[in-house]
């Protein structure tokens, strides 16, 4: 199997399995216990908490774990919807946002919320100053997402964030697609919260993090004791805290390695090569993930494309239902018709993606007859 879906989840490191092992036998003391073990359990999520805060560039108070990205959005959203509702009830997210945003907002929606869903350009991107004439002295908060999981497309969060400051509103991204691929700082990008999604990460799956600039309260999603600072209630799970922990420590090497870039425009340049204009780039040329690559098979379904890939594991830009083809919600947004839609294929190429897998797809997918 060539695995080429990295952006659904990776694999786990084999350094991040082998700092995860101490704590599944020996050290297992709960960190708010006082005794040797619980100190031990302690240090360890605290070192992980400070791996964390250094891809980010920001405090170790600033991070809370938490069990994904999932779980870091709706932190965020319905943190700021709750504690924020004698201000305003007013929110502001894109029209490609993923679930994990959308359907916090919708569920707000129910509770009296309004929301605003903004458009984007060809490329998926979001205008900062379609941001700024959305705002009103009731908005409370804008959640972009610092880069698209189908098209890969880099959001202008410095932009955005600039907006929201002018406008004293709140600003989070979701840069789970993004940790260990782009180098993140969220003092450049200025962001109030930011998401972080572990298994993306070459981390284990049931893992992430959020950080919370220093000095924002905000209602915790999860009550309980007072774990992680009063934010996020919950023994805290050691063994994931470390697996995250080790895993943005090796990410912030692996960033310094442009192998992936020049592995995914090889692939591009080839598929141009072979297909010419039957073949689509969907999202930006250059703003996007050096690892993604969305491109559509014009006038073949991509369901059938990646049927035909046998061995080789990507995703499609639509969903089939019936035997009837809908192009995705990202691409429909984008303005991408449903015959250049219907064939998008997302290849996600990996920290493990060698020239010779890329080489053996390529042949394969020049066995697609037209």
């Amino acid at each position: 199997m060539i695995y080429l879906d990295y952006n659904a989840t990776t694999p786990i490191d084999k350094e991040v399995a082998d700092a995860m092992i101490p704590y599944l036998y020996g050290n297992y003391g709960n960190p708010s216990s006082t005794h040797e073990l619980g100190v031990t359990a302690k240090g360890a999520v605290e070192n992980a908490r400070r791996q964390v805060a250094t891809i980010l560039n920001c405090s170790p108070e600033e991070i809370i774990f938490t069990s994904g990205g999932s779980e870091s959005n709706n932190t965020v959203i319905k943190g700021v919807a709750f504690t924020y509702k004698n201000k305003g009830s007013h929110i502001i997210t894109s029209q490609v946002e993923h679930p994990a945003i959308i359907n916090p907002c919708k569920y707000l929606e129910k509770l009296g919320y309004e929301v605003s869903y903004l458009p984007v350009d060809e490329y998926g991107i979001v205008n900062p100053s379609d941001v700024e004439k959305l705002i009103t002295d009731k908005t409370i908060l804008v959640t972009i997402m610092h880069s698209n999981n189908e098209t890969g497309t880099l959001q202008p969060i410095e932009e955005i964030s600039k907006v929201c400051k002018k406008h004293n509103v709140l600003f989070h991204t979701d840069a789970s697609q993004s940790i260990g691929k782009v180098p993140i700082d969220v003092k450049s990008l200025g962001v109030d919260f930011l998401t972080v999604a572990g298994h993306k990460l070459y981390a284990p799956k049931g893992i992430g993090a959020l950080y919370i600039r220093d000095g924002i309260h905000i209602e915790p999603l999860i009550h309980g004791a007072g774990h992680e600072g009063g934010k996020r209630a919950g023994t805290e799970n050691i063994i994931l805290d470390v697996a995250l922990g080790k895993a943005c420590e090796l990410a912030v090497d692996a960033l310094k390695d442009n192998k992936t870039k020049q592995l995914t425009d090889y692939f591009y340049s080839k598929l141009k090569e072979n297909f010419g204009d039957k073949i689509h780039l969907n999202g930006h040329p250059e703003k996007r993930l050096p690892n993604t690559l969305n491109v559509s098979f014009i006038g073949r379904n991509g369901h059938e494309v990646l049927n035909s890939l046998h061995e080789i594991a990507a995703s499609t830009g639509s969903a089939c239902h019936s035997g009837m083809t809908t192009i995705s919600p990202v691409l429909r947004a984008m303005g991408v018709s449903d015959e250049i839609g219907r064939g998008a294929v997302r290849f996600s190429l990996g920290r493990y993606t060698t020239k010779e897998e890329i080489d053996v797809v390529i042949e394969k997918i020049n066995n697609i007859k037209y």
